[in-house]
Order: C-alpha cells, then structure tokens, then sequence
C-alpha cells in the first residue's frame, strides 16, 4: 500500500531532518508519529461515545497533532504549559496519565477534578500543565505572570501560552504580550491558527498577513510556521525555547492548521465552512504527512504503521473501560478541597 498521493508531501530528505533534529531522528519521528497516532484514535473514540450520550462534551485536536506532540517533546520538565483548548495530548506526551484523563473526561470519582471542571479541561499539574479555561485568552496573562514569577525567583523553565487565532482579538493578548516584551520575560506565545474561531474566518479576525506579524509591534521576534509538518515545529520550539532559556525575551510561533473537526461536538462546520474546506485539510492531515514522509524514507513499512494503530486503540479503549467502570463522585466530595484547615485543624 503506497502513500495516499492527494496528501502534500514533508519537503525533506533524510540529510535535511538529520541537520534539523539530529541523528536521533528516526526514533523522534517514530515517537513522534506514534503519539500523533495515539491522539487521533482518542479523538476518533470520544467523538463516537460523545455522540452515544455516554461522554458530555468534546473537544478534538485533529489536525493539531504536530503542534502538541512537538511541543511535548520538545519541552523540558522545568517548562510550564498553559494551554487553549486543544492541547490535551501535550499533557499526555509530558507524561500525563491516559488513564487519568479518561477520568476526567467521564467526570467520575477518579478525576482529579472530581467532575468540577468541563470535559477536556484536565487538572495534570503534576507536568506543570495549568488547567484550561473556556473564557476566550485569560491564559496568555496567566502564563505571563507565571514568567514573571520565574524571573523573580531565578528559577528555571519557560512558560508556554496556547491560544487560537480568536484569542489574538481578546485584551488579554493585547496585555500578555506587552508586558511579556516590556519586561523581557521568559514566555512563548504559540498562536494555534486553525483558521476557524468556531465559525469566524481568519479574514474577518485581522487585516495583518499573518498573526506572527503582530509580535513585532510589541517588540518581539514571530514566526510563522507550518504547523502540519512535525519538522518544521519542533526545529522551530526548539530554537525559541533555547533563546528563551538564555534569557534573550518573549517570542510569539504562529502554527497554521487545518481544523479536521467541528469546533466541539456542540458545532456544525457545514453551515458556514466552504465546500471544499474537508479536502483542503485532508490533504495537510499531520499525521497522514508524517506517515508518508516515514514510510517514503525507510523508516516504516505498512505493517509497522497498522500495528502502531491497533496498539493506540486498544490503549485508548483500555482507559475508557476503567473510567466507565468507575462510579461519579460521592455527593459529599462536593466540599472537599474548597476549605483548608487552620492551625487548630477545624475548617475554615
């Protein structure tokens, strides 16, 4: 079976990702093609049960899978994340239980979040990835005033603001990146441009040419940057992560996407999306470009490719049955973790 021809190619050879990644690369690019596996077989399965009644609520992240993976593994353990709405699976490559979100995700009584949170908003502070919010880019200052506390206390890592194009017309963009620049922080600000903020055009979002663009007038450097290629955005992670360690300021990587899914499974892309928008992205599927570009190079065979599959649903299948096996939580949780206790040990 040869790889699908309507999917752009990766514009690589092996010499060019080995001067990119390193010698390791085949091995990078299999972890990282199999997390990306992992990724679409868990949107793929809570899509269904979402549309079963048997889940709330659902978010995918197909199409960003080069984004979240790279960063997961271009990241350190020092580095804090503070995602969007669609960075999940960075979590997971950070070292995030599958089995813990799939919890959360059914909201019972082994989601850390105890059901508090809406689904595909993990709690996973234990990978320093802060929980997300809904309300539309209170993230971007949240992650700045995370640098700034890293600043202060001379401590290491680099803070990671996720946001959509919408969110670059929200005032906490306005603010994260201007006192990001003014105070020369150690953030980076990934724009995940999907090109949809739910059912808004880029075009009606900004006359700029690109978001990236924007990072100038705040005084710092943006890139733009395919965000469908894993090449492209883990060399470019990894050289704004090292400027940002040596101290040398806020940067701002645009990824441009293709949003392969409804907003959330609450929206229907077919009423506003032009005919063709499914074929477009197709054929920018990430994980379809990397497997082609793998398989081209030598460093996976067709039926090294299906196996990775079969083990990623079963994975993902084993963590829905010991979520859905597990009962909501106990009414009387519903206090707990609000109050703690003074010196005397009462509540307070």
């Amino acid at each position: 079976m040869s790889p699908d021809p309507s999917v752009v190619p990766l514009p690589y050879t092996a010499d060019d990702v080995a001067s990119l990644l390193g010698p390791d690369w085949p091995e990078l690019l299999r972890t990282g093609y199999r997390w990306m596996r992992l990724g679409r077989a868990l949107d793929s399965r809570m899509q269904g049960l979402q549309r079963q009644g048997r889940v709330g609520f659902y978010g995918a992240a197909t199409g960003q899978e080069a984004v979240n993976v790279a960063t997961g593994l271009a990241t350190l353990r020092d580095d804090w994340i503070f995602p969007g709405l669609r960075e999940q699976l960075v979590a997971l490559v950070r070292g995030h239980s599958l089995v813990t979100y799939a919890h959360h995700l059914f909201a019972d009584d082994r989601d850390p979040g105890r059901g508090r949170n809406m689904p595909c908003h993990p709690t996973a502070r234990e990978v320093q990835y802060v929980s997300m919010s809904s309300v539309i880019g209170t993230q971007i200052s949240q992650a700045v005033g995370l640098a700034y506390g890293l600043r202060q206390r001379a401590a290491p890592g680099v803070s990671l603001a996720f946001f959509g194009d919408g969110a670059t017309s929200s005032n906490d963009f306005h603010a994260g990146l201007n006192f990001a620049a003014v105070w020369h922080l150690p953030v980076l600000f990934c724009c995940a441009n999907n090109q949809w903020a739910i059912s808004v055009p880029t075009s009606r979002q900004t006359g700029a040419r690109t978001f990236a663009t924007k990072a100038a007038e705040y005084g710092m450097p943006g890139w733009s940057v395919d965000g469908t290629d894993i090449v492209a955005v883990w060399a470019a992670l990894r050289g704004s992560l090292a400027r940002a360690r040596e101290g040398r300021g806020p940067e701002m990587l645009e990824f441009v996407t293709y949003r392969m899914t409804p907003h959330s499974s609450s929206d229907d892309p077919s009423r506003y999306q032009p005919p063709d928008w499914s074929a477009r992205a197709l054929s920018h599927d990430p994980v379809a470009r990397l497997e082609a570009w793998l398989r081209t190079s030598g460093v996976l065979d067709p039926s090294g490719a299906e196996a990775i599959g079969r083990e990623c649903d079963a994975e993902v299948r084993s963590a829905v049955e010991a979520a859905e096996g597990t009962g909501p939580p106990l009414p009387a949780s519903l206090t707990e973790d609000v109050y703690a206790p003074d010196r005397s040990g009462s509540r307070r």
